[in-house]
């Protein structure tokens, strides 16, 4: 498959797939749009639940929703199953908001075979598609992938620092258009308001329409009319940041299927880069 995306007919058409390893990412706070709430607990038939915030998260590193180390996301494929020849497609019950961090999550550590369902469990549900009340607790053969995490995909502040006057490097920011120009408080308290100098905003919920990602030709647009030097066919670094690393990938798989190739992120974003009194803000 050539898109990072898939269809719900596609996935109900692969359910009884033996490679298929389908996992539920939701988070259960939601920040930046209206949330979906459900009154009871509902997901996709065979799925897994994998845990963005704990053992998909470092823990014990200052900032938050840091990447998860290697060793971690290891243990965590292993009690879902996943190997190097499974089909990985993760969801969310938002539509687009938490699975495109957990691809980015399986795609720096080394997997390529991973995906995300397009619409997610609400275009599931729109679809009258079939359901179940609880996630499947773990695999009945344990996975063999060893995660190795790809630098390059994930960026610290110091990298960013150094490569603000890069004009090979861009940093798009995901938040609103409000809290990238200081006239919205930060939720996090510590956290100055602004942007990364050099930093261009393009919001999250502007790659998005209804529960799914616009059309491939509308995300070109989009990103074309951000900054005319941002054409998929130059060698032109995207660094994809938010308020702590979640949203970004909404921008950065949209960035994907627009036509880029060369993208990270910068996994402690606003919060991390905000909190810091030495990093220059705009």
């Amino acid at each position: 498959m050539n898109s990072p995306l898939v269809t719900t007919d596609w996935l109900q058409d692969n359910l009884d797939n033996e490679h298929l390893v389908l996992i539920d990412a939701s988070m259960a706070n939601v920040v930046g749009k209206e949330p979906i709430v459900y009154d009871r607990p509902v997901f996709i038939p065979g799925s897994y639940q994998i845990d963005l915030e704990g053992a998909l998260c470092d823990t014990q590193a200052s900032q938050i929703h840091a990447f998860p180390r290697e060793q971690q996301f290891t243990e965590e494929a292993s009690r879902l199953g996943i190997t190097s020849e499974s089909l990985v497609v993760l969801y969310d019950n938002q539509g687009i908001y938490s699975a495109p961090r957990a691809w980015w999550i399986f795609r720096a550590m080394g997997l390529n075979q991973v995906f995300v369902l397009d619409g997610g469990l609400p275009q599931w549900l729109a679809e009258g598609r079939e359901v179940s009340a609880a996630p499947v607790a773990e695999a009945g053969t344990p996975g063999t992938l060893v995660g190795h995490l790809d630098c390059s995909l994930v960026r610290d502040s110091a990298y960013v620092f150094q490569t603000l006057e890069d004009e090979r490097v861009t940093l798009i920011d995901a938040r609103s258009q409000a809290r990238f120009l200081a006239k919205a408080p930060e939720p996090r308290p510590g956290v100055r308001g602004g942007h990364i100098p050099n930093s261009l905003n393009l919001p999250f919920l502007e790659v998005l329409e209804g529960y799914r990602f616009k059309p491939v030709s509308e995300l070109a647009a989009t990103f074309a009319h951000l900054a005319p030097a941002l054409k998929p066919d130059r060698e032109q670094q995207l660094v994809f940041s938010c308020g702590s690393g979640i949203t970004a990938c909404i921008l950065l798989l949209a960035a994907e299927l627009a036509g880029y190739s060369k993208l990270a992120l910068y996994d402690g974003s606003w919060a991390d880069w905000g909190s810091n009194e030495s990093l220059p803000v705009a």
